[in-house]
């Protein structure tokens, strides 16, 4: 396994493999994997550090998978060289996945063109203007396609990490890596990266308040002439404001707000399913269920084995 250093690459997402993958044992003991690094330079510069690498671009061709992490600026020109040995490697069957905006540098290559793909949330703009024949999904942790597997920032390596491990050499294996990596065993990738939480409202004409008001007020019985009132508009003025400042619909934001505050309520309590569909304004537990899973990925148990917190250890 080889991973591909370019100029400017993100020491986080290099290390991601090294150590996730590096660290892998089989069950008589042995590395799961050998990994090694190549680089389009001798010298690689990530961020603030300067790596000599030992394998050059060549080394590409005798990979059985390829790990290509993001970089600082992922809009930057991916050296044609590096595009050529992906565009060959890839040619044999080799497998190459993408971390973080490393999904840029794959996508340079033409390999992602009319194939799904995800990548960091926050560059999902950038990367649908330079790369239109990529399906991009910014909403999940990765997307195994076969041959191709990308997946969005920081821990999301991580989970892609124990995903390969997982698929190569099964679900022991992958525990061991997990705690190794301390991380959970499993996240789907499926699983929402963010459900985003609004800054200060920006979209004027008349919607600040009401925006704000159901950040605070989502647990409450609200109704579409709820906001209409609280905005002094009428109900069909309010939806097309809503649509064309925020792209949603009024109700769709409110049931946002109060996924945003199940999610709070799961990682923070103890408290039963059915009690936080009803404290987060579900009207029923069914409903919040199905609009959980909707903009989370995954179900509220789930969520909650995932993202809580262990207990603290005892003292002796």
């Amino acid at each position: 396994m080889l991973v591909l250093a370019l100029p400017d690459t993100i020491a986080f997402d290099l290390a991601t493999p090294i150590e996730v993958l590096g660290r892998a044992r089989l069950a008589s003991g042995r590395p799961g994997y050998q990994v090694q690094i190549c680089g389009s330079e001798p010298v690689i510069d990530a961020g603030p550090l300067r790596l000599a690498v030992d394998h050059g671009l060549d080394a590409l061709s005798h990979a059985d998978t390829i790990i290509v992490p993001g970089r600082n600026d992922p809009a930057a020109a991916v050296p044609a060289s590096a595009l050529d040995a992906l565009r060959a490697a890839a040619a044999t069957g080799t497998r190459i996945a993408s971390i973080c905006v490393g999904a840029f540098t794959l996508a340079a290559t033409g390999l992602l063109d009319g194939r799904q793909a995800t990548t960091h949330w926050a560059a999902a703009d950038q990367f649908r203007s330079a790369f239109p024949a990529v399906s991009l999904n910014p909403e999940v942790l990765y997307i195994d396609a076969g041959q191709f597997i990308t997946s969005a920032g920081a821990t999301a390596g991580v989970d892609m990490c124990l995903h390969l491990v997982r698929r190569d050499h099964g679900a022991a294996v992958a525990a061991d890596a997990s705690r190794l990596a301390v991380a959970p065993l499993h996240r789907d990738g499926g699983q929402a990266q963010y459900i985003g939480r609004p800054n200060a409202p920006t979209t004027g004409a008349g919607l600040d308040t009401v925006l704000a008001w159901i950040e605070t007020h989502a647990h409450e019985k609200i109704t579409l002439a709820t906001l209409a009132d609280r905005a002094r508009l009428s109900a069909r003025t309010l939806n097309r404001r809503f649509r064309e400042q925020t792209g949603q619909t009024p109700m769709q934001r409110v049931t946002a707000a109060r996924v945003r505050r199940a999610q709070e309520l799961l990682q923070t309590t103890d408290l039963g399913i059915d009690h936080i569909a009803h404290l987060a304004g579900f009207a029923s537990p069914a409903h919040f269920r199905t609009q959980f899973k909707r903009l989370s990925g995954v179900a509220p148990h789930a969520y909650r084995n995932t993202f809580r917190p262990p207990p603290p250890a005892t003292a002796r």
